[in-house]
């Protein structure tokens, strides 16, 4: 298992070297570039000058050079006139040149600083990705075992009206993009037009207080969408596993229906279903960029689309870190535990 993992870990830093780099180039082409020049200098600058303003900032390097830059393994770009330092890539707003070293990239948790926001970026992931994280744990709360459950009750008799009636309402959520929900959401239960205004909105208060009106309309948005899925997946591995000989078997020595369920086929029923809900956590990263920006609450997702808005290749990149992580360790996560929900894989 230890040797399981190693090479697991050898291969995620490879994957996120490879993916850091290309969106690391993406967002250093030459139209990025020149938009930044104008948004940092003047907007009516020519040619010429985006090309000196560039090239005074070292964005006009080998592209290998910069992004070693930007992970800390390279020296960063200084500029000197008259045998003094006066500008560092090392030195974001508020920090002196003479404190600036020259190793200040993403391994010396330097993430580089926000245009848009004007603070630091690794500052504002931190305060946004919290609000992400805590809408991402109640979304986990409520669609997980609602998910379960209904795919465990349609799994249980198979073809019956249950099943069907269940099936109906999983492939009718997941059909259902976030974009369309959350504006039904708003329509019936916000508005005072059309329903009882018993929620709110926007989700936008929540980010200093969360509330059962400020955040029960964005985690449903999110939960239902993904629920379907899990409620299927779910219900086609618990189907698969009541037909096993071993059901058969305790059903033959009299063993009672929910004790079947409950200690029999319950657990080898989850073993496909774990994996999916693992990969959910980076389904959520796509899901909440839609729900934040409908709702607006603050969080990781509206940052994304703010920094996207704006050309803020910093934040860009951050956001981007933060993603690829996330994608990765849910990855490794849903591996060591499908190892351990299958002794079948164990043992090979």
């Amino acid at each position: 298992m230890a040797l399981f993992i190693l090479r697991r870990l050898g291969v995620m830093v490879l994957t996120a070297l490879c993916l850091t780099f290309i969106v690391f180039a993406l967002t250093n082409l030459e139209p990025n570039l020149e938009k930044l020049a104008k948004n940092q200098a003047n907007s009516r600058m020519t040619d010429e000058q985006v090309i000196s303003w560039l090239d005074a900032r070292g964005y006009n390097d080998p592209m290998l050079v910069k992004y070693g830059r930007w992970l800390g393994v390279v020296p960063h770009f200084t500029r000197e006139e008259g045998g003094e330092v006066v500008f560092s890539r090392c030195a974001n707003p508020g920090t002196s040149l003479e404190d600036a070293g020259s190793y200040c990239g993403i391994l010396q948790g330097s993430w580089g600083w926000s245009t848009v926001f004007q603070n630091d970026v690794l500052e504002i992931l931190a305060v946004r990705g919290n609000a992400t994280a805590w809408l991402m744990l109640f979304v986990m709360m409520v669609m997980v075992p609602g998910a379960l459950v209904l795919g465990v009750l349609a799994g249980m008799r198979e073809g019956s009206k249950l099943d069907r009636s269940l099936s109906t309402i999983s492939i009718g959520t997941t059909a259902t993009p976030e974009y369309v929900s959350g504006v039904l959401f708003i329509a019936v239960f916000a508005s005072a037009t059309f329903g009882p205004n018993w929620f709110k909105g926007t989700a936008t208060s929540a980010i200093d207080d969360i509330t059962f009106a400020n955040f029960t309309l964005p985690v449903l948005t999110i939960a239902l969408y993904g629920m379907g899925y899990i409620a299927r997946m779910t219900r086609a591995s618990m189907t698969e596993v009541m037909t096993a000989q071993y059901i058969r078997t305790a059903r033959l020595k009299g063993v009672s229906f929910p004790q079947i369920v409950l200690k029999h086929a319950l657990r080898n029923a989850l073993i496909a279903p774990f994996t999916v809900i693992m990969l959910q956590f980076p389904w959520l990263l796509n899901g909440v960029v839609i729900v934040e920006t409908l709702f607006n609450y603050k969080g990781f997702g509206w940052t994304l689309v703010q920094a996207a808005g704006n050309n803020d290749i910093d934040l860009l990149l951050g956001v981007s870190i933060i993603s690829v992580v996330v994608v990765l360790v849910t990855q490794l996560i849903s591996d060591i535990g499908y190892v351990f929900l299958n002794p079948r894989i164990r043992i090979a």
